[in-house]
């Protein structure tokens, strides 16, 4: 089977104020990561200063933040962060979040 997003999530429950994570695909140039929000969880602004990241928004409304900027963005989305742009995201409802984080090409 080609696609691993159901396996490879499935564990993933995190409770209020958790993040849960998993990896879906590890190579020696893109990382994508699976990031399960519980109510109230927050994935802390940072950024990456020689990669690009993606956000896909796959289940739920997660807030993104980016530099000063934040928005409500509904699954299904897509948000793209350049690289050296702080950016985060933020679970302000009453259900888990689910997104996916793709990073290329992986830092050095």
């Amino acid at each position: 089977m080609l696609d691993n997003y159901a396996d490879t999530t499935s564990d993933l429950e995190p409770g209020d104020g958790e993040i849960e994570t998993a990896e879906l695909v590890v190579t020696d140039d893109a990382l994508v990561k699976a990031f399960a929000l519980g109510p109230g969880a927050e994935l802390e602004a940072h950024e990456h200063a020689t990669s690009t990241n993606v956000f896909h928004v796959l289940e739920g409304t997660v807030t993104v933040i980016q530099g000063d900027e934040r928005e409500q963005v509904d699954a299904p989305g897509v948000i793209h962060h350049e690289r050296g742009v702080a950016h985060g995201a933020r679970n302000e409802t009453d259900e888990t979040v689910v997104f996916t984080a793709s990073l290329c090409p992986m830092p050095s």
